[in-house]
């Protein structure tokens, strides 16, 4: 029903925002990933998707399509509620989702609070051949050798590293026949 608002930025906070819209107060639950991506300018906008309760009404907002995408599909799988799919959104990536899923990577999934070993097993069941664009994205950005590079990015953000700067990091590194211990320890001598 409302797919996207546009406005003022009144209030920003790692899980919500405030945007006034003509007048309008929106309060909007974000993820920890779009809370990272948002400009602080005046005026934005945000990708949205209403849910509708018996007790309330709830606006999820999103940075990017993708994520809101990949929002709807995870909110599909039976167990995972909008709040479980903001978590896993705030701990991963569209793409880092999308690659566990691809990759029948159950530990990925079960790292999320809240999801257990059923449960990731069933987002994986459930979304196997739904998540080919999010893929293909992501591999676009990694090259050829995306694995490699996932896994060094994986690593270093565990590591405590920034993931946004963990990123530029390889991107300047990764030649596209790196191992992933020569991509982490050149990138922990830049970082």
């Amino acid at each position: 029903m409302i797919a996207q608002i546009q406005g003022k930025l009144i209030e920003k906070n790692p899980t919500d925002l405030l945007i006034d819209c003509n007048g309008v107060g929106y309060e909007i639950k974000i993820s920890l990933n779009t809370f990272s991506a948002l400009p602080d300018s005046e005026f934005i906008r945000v990708h949205t998707k209403l849910i509708v309760r018996e007790d309330a009404q709830l606006l999820y907002g999103f940075y990017a399509k993708e994520e809101r995408d990949m929002f709807n599909l995870l909110i599909s799988v039976s167990g995972i509620g909008p709040n479980t799919a903001m978590i896993m959104l705030s701990s991963l990536t569209p793409a880092d989702v999308a690659h566990a899923i691809q990759s029948d990577d159950v530990a990925t999934i079960q790292s999320v609070k809240g999801i257990g070993a059923k449960t990731a097993q069933r987002v994986i069941i459930d979304l196997k051949g739904k998540v080919l664009a999010f893929e293909s994205d992501a591999e676009n950005i990694g090259g050829a050798n995306n694995t490699n590079r996932f896994d060094a990015l994986n690593a270093l953000v565990s590591l405590g590293f920034d993931k946004k700067a963990a990123e530029k990091t390889l991107n300047k590194i990764d030649s596209g026949a790196n191992s992933v211990e020569e991509l982490i320890k050149e990138a922990l001598k830049l970082l």
